[in-house]
């Protein structure tokens, strides 16, 4: 049987995107297909001591499930409960296919249909799902490689190298001396967790990052949720948080120099007298132009005022048996090393897209709306905030996408298709400074300058376009079913404004 929506990505973008259809369309066809055995995604994925999320999960979270926990900077074994909460109390179970990779999906203009083949990971068996729509929720990075820049001399040290991605289950490092390569959210998440354990723990980064202290426990959401209960609390709580994310960012933004003194300050109180901040805790970069790490309860600056860690800011000359030598001079002895390096990105999860058997260069489509591609019919795609939660942008997607079938169903039409205005001035899809967003540039989409070609960075916009205002746009064209199109016709219901239609897309 063909599918109404094909899902792609069984962690919290597709389990979302799942919830928002079963709720809001009960009688839409749909499956989640995930190339691992479990949901979860990166909350399955990463097993590093210490993994937590660095957002708060009252806007990390779903709109439609409450997030109850007292702490609201969640460790990833909670997340991951959380997530299984979703999958059982909206039925999901049955619609998930686990060990499936996606191959490639191709559309079919005559059939307007999608044909997605998969990988069945244990046998490498091949399989085929047909579908109308294919929503790709599997984030940006790739799950089987994380990033590891070369590191000269590496093959020369006997001690344990591992990359958090794929922390050893069976890693032991009680009593040992851990050097930790990187400066980003992993690294200042793992540095406290491993302290706790081992003799020592460096943290040697190249470049120092942005890192401020944030209260696991939001008491005024605490209160609220006493008085008012959860269900009640609970949007409240979201705007409040959304509100004050907000704020950091467009102070960020519009103030750089003084949010950069706001965070020496906070630095500053939290390290010990006499502390060489602007030697470790002084990026080159303003505040944002990558993403702000955020420790709860200023664990990470504990761990350096308890002697347990130490941040040293060099380079890597060589490394050798028993350590690494930096270019200073110095050197650090450890016995393991972290190469908290960073994330290998891939656009739309590495599908190879095709319209009717011709490949699409994705990096020559333009987003539409931050959720689809010019010039692909019937095709959407989920990718968060990079400057606030992740699931607010995602949640908002999914929001949209229901509409917009909503409106295809009640006209009767069968393919919509954004298409971009000739001589449309584009930028890379996302105006971050990250080194993982860098490096691949090129091969991700673009954006334009203004709506509804921008990818908007910014919620309350976001609520504008994809929650309040219509579907219907000029730059989408709908076509209606054709008479060799697979599947029956689905009944019109109640009446909204009229897309502009073309007799094919």
């Amino acid at each position: 049987m063909d599918l109404d929506v094909l899902i792609i990505g069984a962690g919290i973008s597709g389990i979302g995107a799942a919830c928002y259809l079963t709720m809001r369309r009960p009688g839409t066809t749909f499956a989640v297909v995930e190339a691992r055995e479990h949901i979860g995604g990166t909350w399955d994925l990463f097993r590093y001591p210490g993994v937590r999320s660095d957002s708060d999960l009252y806007t990390f979270g779903y709109a439609f499930k409450p997030w109850r926990d007292d702490e609201s900077i969640a460790n990833g074994d909670r997340i991951l409960a959380y997530l299984r909460e979703t999958v059982d109390e909206y039925g999901l179970a049955d619609r998930i296919r686990f060990g499936r990779r996606v191959i490639s999906s191709d559309w079919s203009s005559s059939e307007q249909l999608w044909t997605t083949e998969l990988e069945l990971v244990a046998t490498g068996e091949r399989q085929t799902i047909r579908s109308r729509w294919v929503f790709s929720a599997g984030g940006y990075y790739r799950y089987d490689q994380g990033y590891s820049p070369e590191l000269p001399g590496l093959d020369a040290f006997e001690g344990r190298v591992v990359h958090p991605q794929f922390w050893p289950a069976d890693l032991d490092y009680a009593g040992t001396r851990m050097l930790v390569i990187g400066s980003g959210a992993t690294a200042v998440t793992l540095v406290p967790t491993l302290a706790a354990k081992a003799a020592k723990v460096v943290m040697l980064q190249r470049t120092p990052s942005y890192i401020l202290p944030l209260a696991s426990r939001d008491e005024p959401a605490l209160r609220l949720r006493r008085v008012l209960g959860d269900r009640i609390a609970y949007p409240i709580i979201r705007r409040k948080n959304v509100a004050r994310q907000r704020v950091v960012w467009q102070l960020s933004r519009r103030f750089p120099n003084r949010m950069r003194q706001f965070i020496r300050w906070a630095n500053v109180k939290s390290l010990p007298a006499g502390y060489p901040v602007d030697t470790h805790f002084n990026p080159p970069y303003r505040p944002w132009d990558q993403r702000l790490c955020f420790v709860p309860d200023g664990d990470f600056f504990a761990s350096i005022r308890s002697g347990a860690a130490e941040v040293v800011t060099d380079r890597i000359r060589t490394f050798d048996a028993d350590g690494v030598q930096l270019e200073s001079g110095g050197r650090i002895d450890a016995d393991i090393v972290v190469t908290a390096t960073g994330l290998s990105v891939q656009p739309l999860g590495g599908i190879a897209l095709s319209l009717d058997g011709e490949p699409v260069d994705v990096s020559s489509r333009v987003s539409f709306k931050g959720m689809m591609l010019s010039g692909v019919p019937n095709f959407a795609y989920a990718i968060g905030y990079t400057n606030a939660s992740w699931t607010l942008k995602v949640g908002l997607i999914c929001e949209h996408f229901v509409k917009l079938l909503d409106l295809m169903d009640e006209k009767d039409l069968a393919t919509c298709t954004p298409v971009a205005p000739a001589g449309l001035e584009t930028r890379p899809l996302l105006d971050f400074g990250a080194g993982y967003i860098r490096r691949v540039a090129d091969t991700l989409p673009r954006q334009g300058s203004e709506p509804p070609w921008l990818t908007s960075a910014d919620y309350r916009a976001d609520v504008k376009v994809l929650r309040r205002a219509s579907v219907v746009d000029p730059a989408l064209r709908f076509g209606r079913r054709t008479a060799t199109a697979a599947g029956p016709r689905k009944a019109a219901p109640s009446p909204s404004p009229t897309p502009r239609t073309d007799s094919a897309s």
